[in-house]
């Protein structure tokens, strides 16, 4: 399951994007680019702990008609959990079924695939081209606006960002974030992203021009502190609007729900195979 992978990828750019320091009457809070530096250090720190938990995701993707209507509803529902800090995602049902015995044992390799590029690829760095690594947006997004905001009752900063147009890029997702503009806040106390929210400002295009991500299709990220000691995604919106040559327009609300968290027995830590069989224990 990729449907919300721009969102994903949005909320990694917001960890390391650029800044413009802040005026003079925002002397309060830090300097942006110290504190995005402090949110990259934090995250690293976690990676260990969070390769402890799995949890569930649910998509559910609202196909729509011109005026809005929506035509078709379909969902998924996979066990998310991270190998040397890359996300897996085993789906488990669609469209509220259990998978087949044969469908099954296809997830299964397909994961198993993506397990063993995970253990290849350092933490930090893409593990395909479609994927963007916190090092590369470094250079691709900007925040301006610095200010204080409270959400669920914390402090954040919020700031404004916008992808940088001159920024040299390489891959479908470095490209789609010089296409991005919205606002990020980052937990005050822990310098954790505490939410996103991100647009495209003007059309993507995709597969050599045959398919195109169309300008308003937006994004909202949203994650939380889970059982007091880690922050992991809760949920999220996106609104799609796509482009194909020869085909009406695609339309789609896509909401992702997080929870069920859960952390494994110590024994099942060590090998990547015991994440998809072992028990787990509750949270």
């Amino acid at each position: 399951m990729r449907l919300f992978v721009f969102a994903l990828i949005l909320c990694s750019a917001v960890l390391i994007c650029t800044a413009q320091n802040s005026s003079a009457n925002q002397a309060s809070i830090p300097d942006a680019s110290s504190l995005m530096k402090q949110v990259e250090d934090h995250q690293r720190k976690l990676d260990q702990t969070r390769e402890n938990y799995t949890y569930r995701e649910i998509v559910v993707t609202r196909e729509l008609d011109k005026n809005g209507g929506v035509k078709k509803t379909e969902s998924e529902e996979d066990e998310v959990f991270f190998v040397n800090s890359h996300e897996i995602d085993r789906k488990v049902r669609k469209n509220g079924k259990e998978l087949s015995p044969d469908e099954q044992k296809k997830e299964l390799e397909r994961v198993m695939k993506e397990i063993n590029k995970a253990q290849k690829t350092p933490p930090g760095h893409a593990v395909d081209k479609n994927d963007v690594s916190v090092s590369r947006l470094l250079s691709i997004m900007k925040v301006s606006n610095p200010r204080r905001e409270l959400l669920d009752g914390r402090s954040t900063f919020a700031f404004d960002f916008v992808g940088d147009p001159q920024a040299q890029t390489h891959g479908v997702a470095e490209n789609a974030s010089k296409k991005l503009s919205g606002t990020i806040w980052i937990d005050e106390r822990d310098r954790e992203v505490r939410r996103l929210i991100a647009r495209f400002d003007d059309n993507f295009r995709l597969g050599f021009g045959l398919l195109s991500v169309g300008k308003g299709s937006n994004f909202i990220f949203d994650q939380k502190l889970v059982n007091n000691e880690l922050w992991l995604p809760t949920n999220g919106q996106a609104h799609l609007v796509a482009h194909a040559i020869g085909l009406i327009g695609y339309r789609a609300d896509i909401s992702v729900t997080d929870d069920l968290y859960q952390v494994f027995h110590a024994e099942a830590q060590q090998l990547p195979e015991a994440k998809l069989t072992s028990s787990s224990t509750k949270r």
